[in-house]
């Protein structure tokens, strides 16, 4: 049996939605505390929102150009199990941090792809280069640039992914995980939870199909 795609969902604002996310088979939600974002959250807001799922998925917290210790302290208060940093953060900082971040890259050419080569850590998670902007844009990576990464390492695909495209972005990356926000949502913040069970279906399927694909061609 391969092991199964992950599934990480982003942006959360409303406990309703945790709870439908965790129904609909995720295994990271993602609380947002960058400035500037329409799914940024207080920490009194996250400390509830982590609390009504914990011990069920793992809890991720986006930040960007945080100092390490206001990250260990942002982490203690609210009780992240993963820290994603989403600005431009230097790889020393994955380093200081430990095995609990990731570093988030925004890909757009291969010298972005090289330098995912400087940044430790547990995971990489790729999102679409947009100038002027640190993620959460819905528009997708270009599978080309990312297909040799995710052997390479294990990957969180994301950008611009939904229930209507994230089979075809599996079947050709084949990354260790996918993670979406925007494509799940009826407005910013604001989840769907008929589009997170697709979402989850969809992309656990492509997963499933491409393992076998695999499997039948190394038999014959």
């Amino acid at each position: 049996m391969p092991p199964a795609l992950h599934v990480k969902i982003c942006g959360f604002t409303r406990i309703e939605d945790v709870e439908a996310a965790v129904s609909a088979g995720a295994d990271m939600i993602g609380l947002n505390f960058v400035p500037g974002s329409s799914r940024r959250i207080d920490v009194t807001l996250a400390r509830a929102l982590a609390d009504a799922a914990r011990g069920r998925v793992e809890i991720v917290g986006v930040v960007a150009d945080l100092d390490p210790p206001r990250i260990e302290e942002l982490a203690r208060e609210v009780g992240l199990d993963r820290v994603q940093l989403h600005g431009d953060e230097l790889p020393e900082v994955i380093d200081t941090l430990g095995p609990r971040a990731f570093k988030a890259l925004r890909i757009g050419s291969a010298e972005d792809v090289a330098l995912a080569a400087r940044y430790g850590g547990d995971l990489l998670l790729v999102d679409a280069r947009v100038p002027g902007q640190k993620g959460g844009t819905g528009v997708r990576v270009d599978p080309a640039l990312v297909v040799e990464l995710a052997r390479a390492r294990r990957l969180l695909l994301a950008g611009g992914l939904g229930p209507d495209n994230v089979a075809e972005a599996v079947r050709v990356v084949r990354p260790w995980g996918v993670d979406v926000a925007s494509g799940v949502e009826s407005a910013p913040g604001v989840k769907d939870e008929r589009k997170m069970r697709a979402f989850v279906h969809e992309a656990r399927r492509a997963a499933l199909e491409a393992a076998g694909a695999a499997d039948g061609a190394d038999d014959a």
